[in-house]
């Protein structure tokens, strides 16, 4: 066994301890639902609520065998404006029609107002989308399973191909316009969430009951928008309140297109920040399957940036940089005692000229090979590079 995986192995085994007494602590559900963009609710703990439409549809569906030919007909629907695709089977047809309208409280006036914020700060929130919430998520001991035992986590390009084209989609300047796909992307990936939670409790390495609830859902999202504003504002990216309020609301309609209740989506960043505090922070930990899935993620980053994995040191210190020692630590990511200081050094470096806060002498060269790293990296995994399918799985994880 090398020194890196016995490391590995004393990361998930120290932390066992800790996920047990986290589990002990973690607070009953308190948050009122009068934060919320629905502004009232029954209050009822998410943790015991998962997709009452559209999980009976999909696990009729595949109890039926129709997954093949569903997947066959979705792949013609690709764009908002476009119809239902004909040939579903009527029950999913009917849901379909439902989930792809957009909620009566969605502002398309702010929905182009965040097509501006990305216009202005894409690089940063797209990093911290792709990147930064990537490995948040192999943090989370519920999801780093889910995503690991399920089918997509047998051919992990695949899967990482299909959650960048759904961040690329909410980050488009024409995401929910009719010439968009976001609508398209999120009722897929909701199809997707209910077939994973139909398969994933046949599975043996499945121990966690029915996976994807309003509570996971929850805890993803927060490590898209709530960690993003949270770091932005860390950065001293500039963000005006009318950007920052368009930004909140894209995901907000998100989060309700992905099938969480209103009466769980924040509707303010207060809201959030408070909520986050009570189902984030409490649902993360070390795991086998999360260092795993991290060390699979940071390859793939690390041969897109420079084919040969010549900088993976450097994206392990750019990792670590943006989601802090104690995740890195959870997550097996390495310390890189050449990267680490450059990093730290010439990565605020980099944020404060794109802001305008210093001039290009004081810019260290460093900060210009991380810059193309993040450039390649937007370009290559958040972009239209190759066709991607969201599709239903069949299955779970091929033994």
């Amino acid at each position: 066994m090398t020194e890196l995986n016995r490391r590995k192995m004393l990361i998930v085994s120290g932390g066992a301890t800790l996920l047990g007494a986290m589990g002990m602590a973690q607070p009953a559900w308190a948050w009122s639902p009068s934060g919320s963009v629905a502004g009232a609710g029954a209050g009822t703990d998410p943790k015991w609520v998962w997709d009452a439409e559209a999980d009976p549809v999909v696990a009729a569906m595949l109890d039926r065998g129709e997954v093949a030919a569903v997947n066959q007909a979705l792949r013609t629907w690709t764009r908002n404006d476009q119809p239902t695709p004909s040939g579903l089977p009527p029950d999913l047809r009917e849901f379909v029609e439902h989930a792809r309208r957009l909620p009566s409280w969605a502002d398309q006036s702010k929905l182009d107002a965040a097509a501006d914020f990305m216009k202005v700060s894409g690089r940063f929130v797209n990093l911290l989308n792709g990147l930064g919430g990537g490995m948040l998520s192999t943090a989370i001991p519920n999801e780093a399973r889910a995503v690991y035992y399920s089918k997509g986590g047998a051919d992990m390009k695949d899967r990482v191909a299909k959650t960048a084209k759904l961040g690329y989609d909410v980050g488009s300047l024409n995401a929910y316009r009719p010439d968009g796909q976001m609508i398209v992307s999120a009722v897929k990936t909701r199809l997707v969430h209910a077939a994973v939670r139909h398969l994933l409790p046949q599975s043996p390495h499945w121990q966690q009951g029915i996976p994807i609830s309003q509570n996971d859902m929850l805890v993803t999202w927060h490590t898209l928008p709530t960690y993003t504003m949270r770091k932005l504002t860390d950065w001293r990216v500039r963000v005006s309140s009318a950007h920052s309020a368009a930004y909140l609301h894209s995901w907000q309609v998100t989060g309700h297109m992905l099938g969480i209740r209103d009466e769980y989506l924040p509707s303010t960043w207060d809201a959030a920040h408070a909520q986050s505090k009570q189902v984030l922070d409490p649902a993360m930990g070390p795991t086998r399957e999360g260092v795993e899935l991290t060390d699979i993620l940071l390859d793939m980053l690390a041969e897109q940036t420079s084919p040969g994995r010549a900088d993976r040191p450097m994206v392990n210190a750019l990792a670590r940089h943006i989601i802090g020692d104690r995740f890195s630590e959870w997550n097996g990511i390495p310390r890189e005692p050449i990267w680490d200081p450059l990093v730290g050094t010439a990565f605020p470096a980099l944020v404060a000229f794109h802001e305008k806060l210093i001039p290009l002498p004081l810019v260290p060269q460093a900060a210009w090979v991380l810059d193309e790293a993040i450039r390649r990296y937007i370009r290559l995994w958040l972009s239209e590079g190759r066709p991607v399918n969201i599709e239903i799985p069949d299955m779970n994880r091929p033994s």
